[in-house]
């Protein structure tokens, strides 16, 4: 019979942390191992007074936080555990997590060691003892990376593709956090569904990611209209948001793109597909409206 070496901890495998451009917000994504603990965290840490929004995204759990620090008034079984500090310190993020009991162990042993970390600071914990932990953590930028049109009636599809390339340029600068197909119009030159593609990223790279990415894109495409268009914005704006919903409804005039002089969108290849690539960019991880198939006339 195999030994189980730590039978009360179980190691979360990466936490990163994003923060937008004025440090007040930060976006914590902890990829999970055991679902029931991502779920109960999801649960309570929602309490917390620094949590603004969290939710599931396939194998992470997201925390919208405010900086800053609390306190907690822990209690058992309604309130056993939270998120009491988030710090945005030059390059760095510092956040803490308070638990008992149980709760207790996910704060301080189960979270300190996961990739990502660059130092941690953690009390004793399990039985019934309160424990925090602190974790320091690299302070990162979303970059989101749109794709469409590299495939042709023959051969090929965008989706494979591009989170290939996305897996192949991933390092500890550079964390890959989702992928997402937006469906988009069916316009008559599409190849057969008509779907643009985004990734995130969360790094610290910026420039290295998207030189990577781009000399991939060009090597693999099998398109001569490829488009690929790069957000470095924390959250899309609306007026990106509205193109994109325009370009799901109907087909659209090349030149509408122009009009959205965003200073987070840059355009990299600037083929036919630009436009479903800069139109996927708003959808990233809200899959059902991205997968959403319009009319035309809604």
């Amino acid at each position: 019979m195999a030994n189980i070496s730590e039978p009360y901890v179980i190691h979360y495998p990466r936490i990163v942390a994003v923060a937008d451009g004025s440090n007040s917000t930060v976006e914590l994504i902890e990829f999970f191992d055991c679902i029931g603990g991502a779920m109960w965290s999801k649960r309570h840490y929602a309490q917390s007074p620094l949590v603004r929004d969290v939710r599931s995204v396939g194998a992470t759990m997201r925390y919208l936080l405010e900086t800053g620090t609390v306190d907690l008034a822990l209690e058992g079984s309604k309130f056993p555990a939270g998120i009491s500090s988030c710090i945005v310190d030059g390059s760095e993020i510092a956040v803490t997590y308070i638990g008992m009991g149980g709760g207790g162990v996910g704060a301080a042993a189960c979270r300190s060691d996961a990739a990502g970390v660059l130092r941690s600071r953690s009390d004793p914990a399990g039985g019934g003892k309160i424990a925090a932990a602190t974790l320091w953590l690299p302070r990162m930028q979303r970059v989101l990376i749109g794709v469409d049109d590299t495939d042709t009636p023959e051969e090929g599809a965008t989706w494979t593709l591009v989170h290939n390339i996305a897996r192949a340029v991933a390092d500890e600068r550079s964390v890959y956090l989702s992928h997402t197909i937006v469906q988009l119009f069916p316009v008559p030159y599409r190849t057969k569904n008509c779907v643009g593609l985004v990734v995130e990223f969360a790094t610290n790279d910026l420039d290295g990611l998207v030189d990577r990415f781009h000399t991939l894109l060009e090597k693999y495409t099998l398109s001569q209209k490829t488009g690929m268009a790069v957000y470095t914005g924390f959250t899309p704006k609306k007026e990106l948001l509205e193109y994109g919903r325009k370009v799901k409804r109907g087909e659209v005039e090349a030149g509408l793109l122009e009009s959205i002089k965003d200073p987070d969108l840059r355009i990299v290849m600037n083929g036919r597909g630009i436009v479903g690539a800069v139109a996927a960019i708003p959808f990233f991880t809200d899959y059902e409206e991205a997968l959403e198939l319009c009319s035309g006339k809604t």
